[in-house]
């Protein structure tokens, strides 16, 4: 038998990994988010008492939106408006929240959360994936790179000179993997992050061994006939093509305000786990604080791995094949570095723009008739002004 250096000298014993559904009510400050971190705590002790008499829980995801459901996104608020008033700094009271959590039960816990970078730019917010050790320490931190269109997110693409200046411009910079010696090499992205396998190819090539990407809406996750629509067979894909775990706890139903007498079932549930040969280990159609959990076998992927000579793709990757396939452009890089991001109708013509380079170029060949294609129902090009936010906001009088 050989031992490799650049190997752990013991191997990692197989834990329990938990994914959690949460109902979520959409804030309108930040001090919102402390109702949403209370239904999260009876979750994770629930779903820990339950789990952790079959393998110790190493691991909790939880999903996107579980923090502060979607406020921003639903009435189109002005940017830097939304990064001041809903979210979060990391560290802040919400990580240290989690933090006692983590430590309380011996775990990592894995979290989206818009939250401020004011470090790299102020006056900005990004979807920030975060992994909170068992010592309740902030000890990873990523931004979300690809957007659903009606997200409000900055990206680093959107400042990528200031990004790169910060954290240069290897792929580590925008697809950072957390190293452990405890539960193996974890890599995060979210929700539409993963409808591109540059995403989950990078982190592997970074060394990630299990990838966190929560939520997904629908109609992705009830598209056709099979459990979990296009998102089950994308996080089936990556984990194939790439030999390795996908962790993707979805949303539960959401309230759109602290006044909603009911809420709705964006995501339609359907988070599962799935394993490094795209088999699922666990899935839950229910999303209403439901629990899906696997147990995870960081050794027997690497060995897997190593002893392979004909499905663990990565090493035979012809690369040169590939290299001159991204040299062009198409969706434009540094848009909010110099301008605050825009509204949805606004940032819908960026995307006609793209879908019009891609004919220019010749990648895409046009449809015989012209129609009219996707658009936003209407309500004016400038989105939600503060004015209106702020009659908008009565809807949550009883939380203030």
């Amino acid at each position: 038998m050989t031992t490799l250096t650049n190997t752990p000298s013991q191997p990692i014993a197989p834990y329990m990994a938990l994914g959690l559904s949460t109902v979520a009510y959409g804030i309108a400050d930040r001090k919102h988010i402390r109702h949403n971190l209370e239904t999260i705590e009876d979750v994770i002790h629930a779903a820990v008492s339950m789990t952790n008499i079959n393998m110790p829980v190493k691991v909790i995801a939880l999903a996107e939106g579980a923090l502060t459901g979607f406020t921003d996104e639903i009435f189109d608020l002005p940017h830097t408006l939304a990064a001041k008033e809903l979210f979060i700094d990391v560290p802040g009271e919400e990580t240290e929240f989690l933090g006692r959590l983590a430590k309380l039960y011996n775990t990592y816990i894995i979290v989206q959360c818009k939250a401020r970078w004011p470090e790299i730019m102020a006056n900005r917010f990004f979807n920030t994936l975060l992994v909170i050790s068992p010592a309740g320490e902030v000890v990873h931190k990523a931004a979300k790179n690809h957007l659903w269109c009606r997200e409000r997110s900055c990206t680093p693409h959107d400042i990528y000179d200031r990004w790169i200046e910060h954290f240069g411009s290897g792929i580590d910079a925008f697809y950072p993997v957390l190293k452990t010696d405890d539960i193996g090499n974890i890599g995060t992205i979210c929700c539409s992050d993963g409808e591109y396998p540059e995403a989950v190819r990078a982190l592997a090539f970074n060394g990630a061994e299990l990838v966190y990407r929560p939520s997904e809406a629908v109609p992705m996750t009830n598209f056709g006939g099979s459990a979990g629509g296009s998102w089950m067979v994308q996080n089936r894909g990556h984990a194939e093509f790439n030999n390795l775990y996908m962790l993707c706890p979805n949303i539960g139903p959401v309230y759109l305000s602290a006044s909603s007498r009911h809420p709705v079932e964006i995501s339609g549930g359907n988070g599962h786990i799935i394993g490094y040969r795209g088999e699922v280990l666990s899935h839950s159609a229910q999303g209403a604080n439901t629990v899906i959990s696997a147990i995870i076998d960081i050794e027997a992927l690497r060995q897997f791995r190593a002893m392979n000579l004909n499905s663990n793709w990565l090493k035979d990757l012809r690369t040169e094949l590939f290299q001159e396939m991204y040299a062009r452009p198409i969706h434009p890089k540094n848009l909010w570095l110099e301008r605050d991001p825009l509204h949805h109708n606004e940032v819908d013509n960026v995307y006609r723009q793209n879908i019009e380079s891609l004919y220019q170029r010749g990648t895409w060949t046009r449809p015989h008739h012209q129609h009219d294609g996707a658009r936003l129902m209407p309500e004016g090009d400038t989105g939600t002004s503060p004015a209106q936010w702020a009659e908008i906001r009565k809807m949550w009088s009883d939380w203030d």
